[in-house]
């Protein structure tokens, strides 16, 4: 038996059942990780020795009654801005050079708490500012569904260690589609969560009131598991919203949802395959029993620049800490404490994490800041407002998720406008603090996957994933696999 096959409930089921030990399960990934990662380059650290060590701790949680989770023992990995204990934490970035946290972040604390086993950390954009995981310091990693494809960003190591099997689950962070766009890209299902609604203590920082993290998985049913245990309120974190942690039960009933579909996110720049992929996956829902009814939503004019000026003024804020001083990369050679900074900063940081900076610094400059920063606040309360008006009418907005299916190595990197208008259905839904989730949705004709994006109103996680469920259990689009390399 495969067991790279099974889903994470699956697995869960056989480990509870004693089919298999929580030993064998991990040994059977960590050897299909050492066949396979070689092509796609999904981990930057791989967990090997503590993950065989952990699998022994969890079945005896297992046997005497501790761990209870219907995920104890199945092993999954996480994005590399997550602090682990003890674990290199890089953020796939020069500058944390062997930097080792002393705490985990709260959202793998739950997981631990319930009997997870960490196979390692996971590949992204460089501090997540990317959609093609090509910044990351570690190199890049590459899409199994196509021939040199990008997996999507920021998040793109872990699609893809999904996508390829090598772990059941996996957390990303979103901050404008970083968790979204990779699961359409590389044929899986995600979800951002409300703003609030997973603890970020833990996660290092890019854009402060727009980061979330969130699940990644083969199924709606996985990822309803896993939003289950990381959710809920911590002290910790000053924006973590005071509710008790989800309990989402799925079934199978659209009958008399209404979805609204915003013409205006259908226009120019959207490929043909996408948009018809999306809008047949509009009258698959209708044929189901939903109500699917279009709407105007115009302010998708103003996302980008939107997003992109409030997310680069955090970072600049935010990335200040990397000095070169505390922890992380120091440049060897230096005059004083000036140039100390100076030239950790510029030997530590690549290319479109310095743009970010420089972005960001220049928006709030004085001069600057009213024209720029404070608009940009202004205009995201409009969006805000936007989507509340819809939502007095609809259950969910339909969408899709990007312009395009899966891009070609290199294709955006050198065009750094035209990889940030890749995020037009994705940021607005950071901006706004709504939970929306991405699932298969079928493929364009050269056998590309194409993501649906669903988004609710705050806190309906529950009802948005009943809609997404609801359309797998219709369909096999998220059963469907890419042909994986694999060493022999």
């Amino acid at each position: 038996m495969d067991l790279s096959k099974l889903s994470a409930l699956e697995a869960g089921r056989m480990i509870k059942n004693k089919e298999i030990s929580v030993a064998e399960i991990t040994k059977a990934a960590l050897e299909n990780i050492e066949k396979t990662d070689k092509n796609y380059h999904a981990f930057i650290t791989l967990c090997a020795d503590e993950a065989l060590k952990r699998a022994e701790e969890v079945q005896k949680g297992i046997d005497d009654g501790t761990y209870t989770s219907p995920l104890a023992g199945v092993p999954m990995a996480l994005k590399d801005n997550m602090c682990t204990k003890g674990i290199l934490t890089t953020c796939a970035s020069k500058i944390l050079t062997g930097f080792k946290p002393f705490y985990n972040a709260t959202a793998y604390s739950n997981l631990e708490n319930a009997g997870a086993v960490l196979l390692g950390k996971l590949n992204m954009d460089e501090f997540a500012m990317g959609s093609t995981t090509e910044t990351s310091y570690y190199g890049a990693t590459l899409n199994p569904w196509g021939e040199n494809r990008v997996p999507g960003g920021s998040s793109g190591g872990s699609a893809v260690a999904i996508a390829t099997d090598q772990v059941y689950y996996a957390l990303g962070s979103d901050t404008g589609g970083s968790i979204r766009q990779p699961c359409a890209f590389c044929g899986i299902t995600g979800i951002k969560p409300t703003y609030g609604r997973v603890s970020r203590y833990g996660l290092i920082p890019y854009a402060s009131s727009l980061d979330q993290i969130g699940p990644m998985g083969r199924s709606v049913g996985d990822v309803a598991a896993v939003l289950n245990i990381i959710s809920g309120h911590d002290p910790k974190d000053s924006t973590s919203v005071n509710m008790d942690a989800l309990n989402i039960t799925l079934k199978n009933d659209v009958k008399g949802k209404k979805i609204g579909v915003p013409t205006d996110w259908f226009g120019e720049g959207l490929e043909k395959d996408v948009k018809e992929k999306v809008l047949e996956a509009a009258k698959k829902l209708e044929n189901m029993g939903a109500i699917i009814e279009e709407f105007k939503m115009p302010e998708i004019e103003y996302v980008i620049p939107t997003y992109y000026i409030i997310a680069c003024a955090e970072a600049s804020s935010n990335l200040s800490r990397f000095d070169g001083v505390k922890y992380g990369y120091c440049t060897p050679s230096f005059d004083d404490l000036t140039d100390l900074y100076c030239k950790s900063r510029s030997e530590g940081f690549g290319m479109e994490v310095k743009r970010r900076i420089m972005i960001g610094a220049f928006v709030l400059s004085s001069g600057y800041y009213d024209a720029y920063y404070k608009k940009a606040l202004q205009v995201k309360a409009v969006i805000k407002k936007a989507f509340d008006k819809a939502f007095e009418k609809y259950d969910a907005i339909l969408s899709p998720t990007a312009p395009t299916t899966a891009l070609k190595m290199g294709e955006n990197l050198s065009d750094p406008l035209k990889m940030y208008l890749g995020d037009i259905y994705t940021v607005s839904i950071n901006l706004a603090g709504l939970p929306s989730m991405v699932i298969p949705c079928g493929f364009d004709k050269e056998g590309l996957p194409v993501g649906l994006q669903l988004t609710g109103k705050p806190f309906s996680e529950n009802e948005l994933m009943n809609i997404a469920y609801s359309f797998q259990k219709e369909t096999d689009f998220h059963l469907k696999k890419p042909v994986i390399k694999r060493e022999v």
